[in-house]
């Protein structure tokens, strides 16, 4: 019995995969992070970001990521520096490539939904997102 229920999560998980492109329409957007899995299975958590992620990809599959420092009603304060970003389908998967002027580096997509993301470095290294919402302060 315990071999057929295995079968069929087997199964269901496998036709529960998702075309990489589909990932590609929630990633734009503002993120950060909420946990970070390390090779060695540990984990560290976030409750709170001093920097977020802003991505921008356009239909040429090409795009880049700022680092925001977050500020008071959707205001961020931000350096020229971004991140160019090269979109590749490789073997099924979405994979960024970065480039700036002093490294390039690869990061896999492996989920994007509307508001949470999972990214696979070039360590091995899994990175969970969630889609930042702006702290709204009502001023009057």
């Amino acid at each position: 019995m315990k071999k057929i229920l295995a079968l069929l999560f087997f199964i269901s998980i496998l036709s529960c995969s998702t075309n990489p492109e589909s990932h590609l329409e929630h990633v734009n957007g503002y993120w950060e992070i909420d946990q970070v899995i390390f090779t060695d299975g540990s984990k560290k958590s976030y409750k709170y970001n001093e920097t977020i992620d802003y991505i921008n990809i356009n239909d040429s599959l090409k795009g880049f990521r700022k680092k925001l420092k977050p500020g008071f009603n959707s205001k961020y304060i931000t350096s020229d520096d971004a991140e160019g970003i090269t979109v590749k389908i490789e073997n099924d998967s979405l994979n960024f490539y970065y480039k700036t002027p002093f490294a390039n580096w690869k990061e896999t997509i492996l989920m994007a939904e509307e508001n949470n993301m999972k990214v696979l470095n070039d360590r091995e290294t899994v990175y969970i997102y969630r889609r930042y919402k702006p702290l709204e302060l009502d001023l009057e």
